[in-house]
């Protein structure tokens, strides 16, 4: 058992022993937060990314009831102005011809904002039944959710209840479901239950994460490519700007419904050309940087409206959104983004390598110019900056590789959130320097996320008796 769920199974057999009946054994499971050190939004158009599992981690507890309800507890709802209990009827999810749509469950459960996070947990029995995982449940449960991963700075804390949902329910079915297909169904939570439009980074980083390495997805769909340790004497952190974020905002579903009309009208260039089949395979990522810029950009418009987009083209490959008819798209800036930050990715992974050999900085700092490089096409191709974030930016290269800065981003989905910061063994003392100067400026109190674990899967579960 991991030391957090170790002091969490005290807690339930103290403090927290009145939120779950009966003496049934309880099955624990864990899933950290993330941290985006590069990537990011490429990952829904099959950018490769790099993802780090944080040391701050949701737990959370289910034992079975006698009735058909699903108890549902946070400890911590009540601090973001949220209800800390809700019940879900079973028969909300399941009737007896079968599980009901996605989209009925998304929208009943969401039609109380101060009750809608209970679609994260409540999300997974749905899922597991509609996707013919079990044929239904013969009681319900009590499911308490203990989180330590800052909410709504952009590090993952809603894949990190999916996952750690997820699973304490398939442990507590007997469910053997690989790795990468439980982080899809985790994503088909969020997407489908939730309604919010991420890819699969943030519940593959969370569920196979491994502690103090990145974890690299090629995400086309799933292909991981391995753990890669942090080179000796390298670090990242972060510093969350207090400015609240979230994938379900307007600015991130117009990005990526954007990036999704890049592709689709590269796709009808090369078909008018005689190009057979798709030669990308559905993802823009693919794209090689020089073929974009040389014969597809000049191509794609700098803005159109949904209206004109569907008249031409009948809109995009994406399933998770829709082209809206009256919002107008930045295509081509859209598809800057994802075309040049994934041919940037492996130039970071190449400089990270050329350090562990040589140990000049001087590869530290490409890896930095990389970040700074990322940070400003959030901000300028696909509008999702921040003035805080730029702000949390510009403090951490004022302080340089001088000492021991050499690199900052803002992370995930953007528009707030957290930023990365990258750097060497004397970051650790630097982060208090450059979160002190932001809370002067901005007048806004930051918080330092430092700190890694291992995933939901290599964590593990336990069964506790009470």
């Amino acid at each position: 058992m991991t030391p957090d769920l170790a002091a969490f199974a005290e807690r339930l057999r103290g403090p927290l022993r009145e939120r779950l009946t009966g003496d049934r054994p309880v099955v624990l499971a864990r899933a950290p937060g993330r941290l985006d050190v590069f990537g990011g939004i490429i990952d829904y158009c099959g950018g490769t990314v790099c993802e780090m599992p944080l040391g701050q981690a949701v737990r959370a507890a289910l034992q079975p009831r006698d009735d058909r309800v699903l108890h549902l507890h946070s400890t911590g709802a009540e601090a973001h102005g949220l209800r800390a209990s809700v019940d879900v009827p079973l028969d909300q999810l399941l009737t007896t011809a079968g599980p009901r749509e996605y989209h009925d469950v998304c929208a009943e459960l969401g039609a109380d904002p101060a009750a809608a996070w209970a679609r994260y947990a409540a999300g997974a029995w749905l899922v597991l039944a509609r996707e013919g995982y079990t044929d239904g449940y013969a009681a319900g449960a009590d499911v308490v959710i203990e989180s330590d991963v800052p909410f709504g700075a952009g590090v993952s804390s809603s894949a990190a209840i999916e996952m750690a949902v997820l699973t304490a329910l398939t442990a507590h079915l007997g469910l053997a479901i690989e790795g990468r297909r439980l982080a899809r169904l985790g994503q088909m939570v969020e997407n489908l239950v939730v309604g919010a439009p991420c890819g699969l980074m943030d519940q593959l980083t969370v569920t196979l994460g491994a502690a103090n390495a990145l974890l690299v997805i090629r995400c086309q769909p799933d292909d991981i490519l391995g753990p890669r340790q942090l080179p000796a004497g390298v670090e990242v952190a972060a510093i969350n700007t207090a400015v609240k974020h979230s994938v379900g905002g307007s600015r991130y579903t117009a990005a990526r419904v954007a990036a999704f009309m890049a592709h689709a009208v590269i796709v009808a260039e090369l078909k008018r050309r005689g190009a057979g089949e798709e030669p990308f395979g559905g993802y823009l990522a693919r794209v090689p940087r020089e073929e974009y810029l040389t014969s597809y950009r000049e191509l794609l418009p700098i803005e159109v409206s949904g209206a004109e987009f569907l008249e031409s083209y009948g809109g995009t490959a994406d399933r998770a959104t829709r082209v809206e008819p009256e919002t107008t798209y930045r295509v081509r800036a859209a598809a800057d983004h994802q075309v040049l930050e994934n041919a940037r990715t492996p130039e970071l992974l190449e400089a990270f390598e050329s350090f562990s050999r040589t140990r000049e900085p001087v590869y530290l700092e490409r890896a930095g110019e990389r970040m700074l490089a990322s940070h400003a096409s959030y901000r300028d191709h696909v509008g999702l900056g921040a003035p805080e974030a730029d702000l949390m930016v510009e403090l951490a290269m004022a302080r340089g590789p001088a000492n021991g800065v050499y690199g900052a981003k803002i992370t995930g989905g953007g528009s707030g959130g957290s930023v990365a910061i990258l750097g060497d063994a004397r970051l650790p003392g630097e982060l208090a320097h450059i979160a002190e100067a932001y809370r002067r400026r901005s007048g806004l109190t930051p918080e330092i996320i430092r700190g890694s674990s291992d995933g939901a899967l290599r964590s593990g579960t336990t069964a506790l008796s009470l």
